[in-house]
């Protein structure tokens, strides 16, 4: 056989059209416009609203830090949407890279005050890409900082800065207002859900009781304002609030080697199982290992009384996990360091710390054994 008749005569590959020509490199924030999915997961109404979770949820860490108490949200008649808190301000001072620490967290990946636990020590913003790829998919944002006794601002336009930061007068007050367009070259639509963001506020504020959220839809000329002092346990309650109860909601809350861990549970006499799950305000739409150990543990635990009791005699009677899901309602908040966090993606819907199921199952595992002894 002739090999090289082969190797002359096979399809022919034309490379005079690929050489370092062709090699992009993409600067600053293009490479969130060229891929967006990428960075928050669809271009969708889903797609959407997460760039309203994103700004909303610096907000909520600035309260997680103890210094926000509110967090104000405005959708205007164009579909722009204002984000407003009274917590400390993005900082301004100058970064070691010769640029304002607000420009810089605003305009460039991976950049931001929560890669370790000093300014943050429980955060839902990770990444250091959240408020910058916000900007990014905005045909316009504006950031008004009020801090350290003066009003600064910059204004953007597709991720580009169109001014250096600059201080337009005082203040007496400290926070940080930002204002964003979503860009119609990039969504399907621009025109966010009313009742998609009020499920949103609502579910922060359960969430982080003690936090007041002030919700207004100047396009329906309506108005919301969101706080509870009950947590997840009044979540619960609110998602039984049509459904026939079997029991008052079960609550437990421990921290453990830095994670703490709060669930709440309550049962119905229905078939459904409604289990929502978080992780430092985040909703792990897609759960993960604080879930899956929330999951043993009931199982272990409901098993372990069963046979105690006599109800059950041998393992080969033991409830199954699908048993344990008909009726159940609960919800499972994890809180833990923001280094220490592993989401599976930007979009933050599944948890992958390995470590967390160990300590949730033990957590609920002993909680709820104490609970039915009690009870």
């Amino acid at each position: 056989m002739d090999i090289q008749k082969y190797q002359t005569n096979g399809a022919q590959k034309d490379t005079a059209d690929y050489g370092a020509a062709q090699i992009q490199v993409l600067q600053g924030l293009e490479p969130v416009r060229k891929r967006p999915g990428m960075y928050i997961g669809s271009t969708d109404i889903i797609g959407l609203h997460h760039l309203a979770t994103e700004i909303i949820d610096n907000s909520v860490d600035e309260s997680l830090a103890g210094y926000a108490q509110n967090v104000w949200v405005n959708i205007h008649t164009d579909n722009s949407v204002t984000v407003r808190d009274d917590g400390r301000g993005i900082p301004v001072d100058m970064h070691k890279i010769g640029k304002s620490a607000l420009e810089v967290a605003m305009t460039m990946l991976h950049s931001g005050g929560k890669f370790d636990s000093k300014a943050y020590k429980v955060s839902g913003g990770l990444h250091g890409v959240g408020a910058a790829v916000v900007n990014a998919l905005s045909s316009y944002m504006k950031v008004e900082v009020h801090r350290s006794g003066q009003v600064w601002v910059q204004e953007y336009k597709k991720g580009k800065p169109q001014a250096n930061v600059k201080s337009v007068g005082q203040a007496n007050d400290t926070g940080t207002t930002t204002t964003f367009i979503p860009d119609s070259e990039i969504f399907t639509s621009v025109a966010f859900e009313h009742n998609k963001l009020i499920t949103t506020l609502r579910e922060r504020a359960y969430l982080v009781p003690g936090l007041y959220f002030h919700f207004f839809d100047e396009r329906v000329d309506k108005e919301y304002h969101f706080f509870f002092d009950g947590g997840i346990t009044s979540l619960v309650q609110h998602m039984n609030r049509h459904k026939q109860v079997l029991h008052p909601p079960v609550f437990i809350s421990q921290q453990v080697n830095g994670i703490s861990v709060d669930v709440a549970l309550q049962y119905n006499n229905g078939y459904i199982e409604t289990l929502e799950s978080f992780v430092n305000v985040i909703n792990t739409k897609e759960g993960g290992t604080h879930l899956t150990g929330f999951r043993s543990a009931l199982t272990r635990a409901i098993n372990d009384y069963a046979r105690k009791i006599g109800y059950i005699k041998s393992n080969e009677d033991n409830f199954t996990g699908d048993d344990m899901r008909e009726g159940l309602t609960a919800v499972v908040h994890i809180k833990m360091a923001g280094d220490k966090v592993q989401f599976e993606g930007q979009t933050k819907g599944k948890l992958g710390n390995a470590e967390v199921q160990s300590v949730v199952v033990n957590v609920v595992k002993e909680k709820l054994d104490t609970h039915f002894e009690e009870n």
